[in-house]
């Protein structure tokens, strides 16, 4: 049977007046929506096998291949990498190298420039890179330790195409000087949906608010936010170093 017969069918028993195609129609619905009477406590022994098997496959599966695969395409890596989610994905002539307890999205894309000369990754220790973020490195990127990158997060060292709509039309690519480094100081933390456009420096400690876009640099210790990002208030760091400093003097 083809499928503009099957799809005829389905129309025909959807809006059919003959009372043959009402009935059939409502059998498939009930076959469709037909469920076992379980009692709750079997649902939750079945839900509770599913975390389990899952879990333990997902961490089979990160000890074996994910974090293997992932090491093969990095010029240099750390210890304790963790990947969650699956693999990232890697687009164009990118090095990218990594430090020590970084935690990396599998739902991740780092691409590089594929007409500049060496896009360069550089990732510090102690990173998180959240899901469905998006690394575009034109010349370099460099994210330095303790940085947290929340989701859907976007650096964006190149746009990929130029600005001349004809250009464009033509298929060219960008222009160098549509291409900018960015640099995050350790210690920053940037909110869910932040883009980050090219010759940019973010300062340390500085945190960005969600969905803000940031096209000028950001000196260390603020809140900055918004469209484009800009400073709201100065952080009050007192507090943190002096805790930082009294776990020295223990330690």
């Amino acid at each position: 049977m083809s499928t503009l017969s099957v799809y005829r069918l389905k129309q025909w028993l959807k809006e059919g007046d003959s009372p043959l195609a009402s009935g059939l129609f409502q059998m498939a619905k009930s076959i469709r929506y037909f469920e076992l009477p379980i009692p709750r406590f079997l649902n939750q022994i079945f839900y509770g096998l599913h975390r389990t098997i899952t879990t333990q496959w997902q961490a089979f599966i990160h000890l074996v291949f994910y974090v293997p695969a992932f090491k093969g395409r990095l010029s240099s890596y750390g210890k304790r990498t963790l990947l969650y989610g699956g693999l990232p994905f890697f687009s164009g002539p990118l090095t990218m190298s990594i430090g020590d307890d970084c935690r990396i999205s599998g739902q991740t894309t780092f691409s590089g420039r594929t007409t500049s000369e060496n896009p360069t990754l550089t990732v510090g220790n102690n990173v998180d890179i959240s899901w469905q973020t998006t690394i575009a490195v034109g010349n370099k990127v460099v994210i330095s330790d303790n940085v947290r990158i929340a989701g859907q997060g976007f650096l964006c060292g190149y746009p990929g195409h130029p600005i001349d709509p004809t250009d464009r039309a033509l298929g060219k690519a960008d222009l160098n000087s549509q291409v900018g480094d960015i640099v995050l100081e350790k210690d920053v933390w940037l909110g869910s949906r932040v883009s980050i456009i090219g010759n940019v420096t973010v300062g340390e400690g500085t945190i960005v608010a969600s969905g803000s876009v940031v096209t000028k640099s950001l000196p260390p210790f603020v809140l900055a936010g918004g469209n484009p990002a800009k400073v709201i208030k100065q952080l009050d760091i007192t507090s943190a170093e002096s805790i930082k400093e009294e776990i020295h003097h223990e330690a």
